[in-house]
């Protein structure tokens, strides 16, 4: 059955929530600068980088439309397959990299209910890095089809904040957002003892298109 939040048209594309306190002041700066640069050349040498700062910003923080794939198990996240490790428990973690180039809008994995997002204070290095396993992060766990899922949004060296976009208690649908990473940064999904993944490490993953069960 087709989700409610695909009623969109596909190719539309909004900003994503949590995005104001950066790319607000950026916007309008840039925009004070292309006003000011009329009547003076150093504020016209100005608004080039401001201007180009905030379409990044606007290019970075997009949120796309998108028709939500059927699988067991979609990706939570646009990025590249870091690494896929068997866990003591019997469950796969599959880690997705994802480059500032990408969307970092978060979606559910499944469909269930959130049973809890708590948030876990650390440091700051890249989050290609080992080292970014004690980084802060967000760890949400969802109660779905085959139970407790645990799936956390990891911070990189620039993001400094995680956006979690609904509470515990929440029922989601698979595909829906749920969270925002500001910048470079990782998504890590637990794959339940018996599931086996379907991607590669290498492979490029989209939020809610990408399948990471296999049958």
């Amino acid at each position: 059955m087709p989700h409610s939040q695909n009623s969109a048209p596909r190719g539309r594309i909004r900003i994503a929530r949590g995005a104001s306190p950066w790319l607000l002041p950026t916007v309008a700066t840039a925009a004070v600068s292309l006003v000011r640069a009329r009547r003076s050349s150093r504020w016209a040498a100005a608004a080039v980088p401001a201007t180009a700062l905030a379409a990044g910003m606007l290019w970075f923080f997009r949120d796309p439309e998108r028709e939500i794939a059927q699988g067991r198990v979609i990706s939570p996240a646009d990025g590249v397959v870091q690494s896929i490790m068997p866990w003591p428990d019997g469950r796969t973690r599959v880690a997705i990299f994802m480059s500032p180039l990408n969307v970092h809008v978060n979606r559910a994995p499944l469909a269930g209910t959130v049973t809890s997002v708590e948030h876990v204070p650390g440091g700051f290095v890249p989050a290609f890095n080992k080292e970014s396993e004690d980084n802060e992060r967000v760890v949400w766990h969802f109660d779905t089809e085959f139970g407790d899922i645990e799936m956390v949004q990891i911070a990189g060296a620039v993001a400094r904040r995680i956006v979690p976009y609904v509470p515990q208690g929440t029922k989601v649908e698979q595909g829906e957002r749920v969270g925002l990473i500001r910048f470079g940064s990782r998504v890590d999904l637990y794959l339940p003892k018996g599931v086996e993944p379907g991607v590669d490490v290498g492979q490029a993953t989209t939020a809610g298109v990408t399948r990471l069960d296999r049958d």
